[in-house]
């Protein structure tokens, strides 16, 4: 079914049918309402990556939607940097997150965004941020944290610092399932994803903090972990949701930094991405610019435009986000039914029932990405 785009706090009205139901409804009705979801996205990503996280999301949540009517708002945040052309953008499309405040949402998913602050503490958008946390704790079933987000409210809530890698986790990497948890259902044991990211959580103070670690990969540590509140926190320290290109656009990005001297180390190849023709042009390329040859850059650009490079991950990230839609809608059926939820006496149950359906995508897409979802913007 289509995800509809609500750009505005008037994404809320108008939907009885999604949150209110009269004194004695019956099962199709209880039944209906669950499958009507309002998920939230708080965009916090750079001017450069607005517009393409919008489009990841947007895009993953409709290929996990089939049986699911879901209205997504985009939300942004009081303190992050914007140019120009960013805040324009934020404010003809998005609407405060003051305005939900008041509002309950079944879902939430918050993104992060490259520091300007060796601590994330003393990021211009801490404070609305940490509200977020907590807002999020008890107005919605379940909230993912994706990468800088997950560091970030780690830290907020439990004190858990990042630390950094010598060197960035960017690639598609391995990752093995720790758990049969239901978030997981139908996903292989082991599988591939995207992680770019300088920075880490230990896994041994998450554990002794309490969350719940599902997959690990071999050499860049935790992958997804959970943390159970009134909300259920999922936290990805990789990208599920990136579309076919996006490592190569921040490979491309970072080599731009190299080449103006805003970084001194040559950036390290994405791993298990490139085709082998590619990775034998592109090291090439590395040795021809660390002998002193110079006016390279269009030559790199050339050779990225004829890479090949494949979604070889969306089918295992659509499984796992079916599995969150199918998580809030059991939690929300409860609700309606006026039986505990999340953070009740009956938690987990209803995710075990829910996560027995086999997800079965709504949008088939290809290697490329060229299935778009089918987005309604909701009149504001």
């Amino acid at each position: 079914m289509p995800v509809t785009l609500n750009s505005t706090s008037s994404s809320y009205e108008g939907q009885s049918c999604a949150t209110d139901l009269c004194a004695k409804p019956t099962a199709e009705c209880v039944e209906r309402a669950s499958r009507n979801l309002t998920i939230g996205l708080i965009n916090n990503m750079p001017d450069a990556a607005l517009e393409a996280t919008e489009r990841q999301f947007l895009s993953l949540l409709e290929s996990a939607s089939e049986g699911f009517s879901i209205r997504l708002s985009l939300h942004s945040l009081p303190g992050v940097p914007r140019n120009e052309v960013g805040a324009r953008h934020v404010s003809e499309s998005y609407s405060s997150v003051e305005d939900v405040w008041e509002k309950r949402l079944d879902g939430l998913i918050v993104t992060g965004r490259e520091p300007l602050t060796p601590n994330l503490a003393d990021e211009p958008y801490w404070e609305s941020f940490a509200r977020v946390v907590d807002w999020a704790q008890e107005n919605t079933y379940s909230t993912v944290w994706s990468c800088l987000a997950a560091h970030a409210a780690v830290l907020y809530m439990d004190g858990i610092g990042r630390v950094r890698n010598g060197h960035k986790y960017c690639g598609i990497f391995d990752c093995a399932r720790l758990t049969d948890h239901p978030l997981l259902a139908n996903a292989p044991t082991r599988f591939k994803l995207p992680h770019s990211r300088w920075n880490g959580v230990p896994e041994n103070q998450l554990t002794a903090c309490g969350y719940k670690v599902l997959t690990r990969t071999a050499d860049a540590g935790v992958d997804t972990f959970l943390k159970e509140h009134n909300s259920l926190f999922v936290f990805f320290q990789g990208h599920p949701e990136y579309e076919h290109n996006t490592l190569l656009l921040e490979y491309r990005r970072d080599v731009g930094r190299y080449f103006r001297g805003e970084s001194d180390t040559y950036p390290l190849m994405p791993r298990s991405y490139f085709d082998r023709d590619t990775v034998i042009v592109l090291t090439d390329f590395q040795r021809k610019l660390e002998a002193g040859r110079e006016g390279l850059l269009a030559e790199f650009s050339g050779i990225l435009e004829k890479a090949s490079v494949k979604n070889t991950w969306r089918p295992t990230a659509a499984c796992i986000y079916r599995n969150w839609l199918l998580y809030i809608s059991a939690q929300k059926k409860l609700r309606l039914q006026g039986r505990p939820g999340a953070g009740e006496a009956n938690r987990s149950a209803p995710f075990l029932v829910a996560a027995n359906e086999t997800p079965r995508p709504g949008v088939r897409v290809t290697s490329q990405d060229q299935a778009r979802p089918r987005l309604l913007r909701a009149a504001r």
